[in-house]
């Protein structure tokens, strides 16, 4: 009978370190998954952005004054 309850024991004691060991990477999965959320709302974000610049950028070259044929301010 110690056989079977040494196997019991055993057995215990692999269930309860896959059972620690299934915690871990449920945590750790959980926590890469808030990381990659926030960077893909940091880059949604950031892509918005450059958008925009590159809008203002557009619109300020069409606005720019033509270069004249002035002379320089000393002459």
């Amino acid at each position: 009978m110690t056989e079977k309850s040494d196997q019991l024991t055993e057995l215990s004691d692999r269930i309860d370190r896959l059972e620690a060991r299934l915690m871990f990477q449920d945590d750790t999965i959980e926590t890469l998954n808030q990381t990659v959320t926030a960077q893909w709302h940091q880059i949604d974000g950031l892509t918005r952005q450059v958008a925009s610049l590159s809008e203002r950028l557009r619109e300020a070259e069409v606005n720019a004054p033509a270069p004249g044929n002035d002379p320089p301010p000393h002459y």
